[in-house]
């Protein structure tokens, strides 16, 4: 009982954490596709070598919106 609670509790956590890596990197490919397509006068890495707050809140919104949407929609 005890092997087969940890086998089942390590694929779990596997696939859980490959979830999360293909969250990560589908945000962050989403992040530099708004910058390039959408935002073309606006570059997002100098202005937050600038400070402006603004647009740090901006990318961490994308990041978090496309990983809500990502997570969503592996659950099924």
């Amino acid at each position: 009982m005890e092997l087969e609670f940890f086998s089942a509790s390590l694929i779990n956590l596997i696939i859980n954490l490959s979830y999360s890596i293909i969250a990560i990197v589908v945000s962050v490919y989403a992040l530099f596709w708004v910058d390039k397509k959408l935002l073309k006068e606006i570059d997002i890495e100098t202005e937050l070598k600038k400070g402006n707050i603004a647009v740090a809140i901006f990318a961490s919104s994308i990041l978090l919106f496309v990983a809500i949407v990502i997570a969503f929609g592996f659950k099924g």
